[in-house]
């Protein structure tokens, strides 16, 4: 006999699967298209997806493709997303717009992605990058090669066996790739050209904190690829130098 609980859990979790299914370059999805990535039989993914509706955490389209729906959003309103580390960068992060007229963004590791906690960008920001609460990959954005970087072994390990590509220019070679993060520990920076996609250009640094580890990253994002990020070190630099020196002593206290 099926125990009921086990099996509540696990109709629980696909129901989240399916939500997760969605991200920044995929806002609207078929039904067969969501059960594809959570590897789940379509009728299944029918009854899950019809339940998600009525509730609205999704919402179906007269071309039968379904996008996140209003109750989601409404809930993720409640969320507190990484409310201290955002009020302390905050007047960094404008001062470095003001210096660069670029788009900045701060981010943290969240599992095997990059979490982007705080934005602050022109009246023409790239199109494909992130919102605030956006999780893209690590080893495909100048923040996330800066946080793998950084990270764990067992973290590394689990990206680096799992890369997928995004453009022609995604690196998906786990040997160049390892190289490549060493490098960005060495000299203390990470680029990206294409790799997300094909009209961006990224540059990002690490954010120390008092214990000399790194929770988090702050980074640029161009749509201009004839421009020299490297010009934009130093101010990078300075306003993550700032970041680090403004974080409370307890840094588990922020990312938890």
């Amino acid at each position: 006999m099926t125990d009921p609980k086990t099996d509540g859990t696990s109709v629980a979790r696909r129901a989240l699967d399916l939500l997760s299914a969605f991200d920044v370059r995929s806002r609207r999805l078929t039904l067969s298209e969501m059960a594809a990535r959570c590897n789940l039989p379509v009728p299944t993914a029918y009854r899950l997806v019809k339940v998600l509706t009525e509730w609205g955490a999704l919402e179906r389209g007269s071309d039968r493709r379904y996008e996140i729906g209003r109750r989601v959003w409404e809930l993720g309103l409640l969320a507190d997303v990484q409310t201290e580390i955002r009020q302390i960068a905050a007047p960094f992060l404008q001062d470095l717009f003001v210096a660069t007229r670029e788009a900045v963004y701060l981010a943290v590791r969240q599992g095997k992605s990059a979490l982007y906690v705080d934005r602050l960008t022109g009246r023409v920001a790239p199109k494909v990058y992130a919102n605030v609460g956006s999780r893209l990959p690590l080893h495909a954005t100048g923040v996330g090669k800066v946080l793998l970087a950084h990270s764990p072994e067992d973290v590394t390990e689990d990206v680096l066996a799992h890369l997928r590509q995004y453009t022609p220019y995604t690196g998906v070679d786990q040997a160049k790739l390892r190289r490549e993060l060493a490098v960005v520990r060495q000299r203390g920076f990470a680029r990206t050209m294409q790799e997300l996609d094909m009209s961006t250009a990224s540059i990002a640094v690490p954010i120390f904190d008092s214990d000399g580890l790194v929770e988090s990253a702050l980074g640029l994002v161009t749509s201009d690829l004839r421009k020299d990020l490297s010009r934009v070190l130093p101010a990078l630099h300075v306003a993550a130098q700032g970041i680090g020196r403004s974080l409370p002593p307890r840094h588990g206290d922020l990312f938890t």
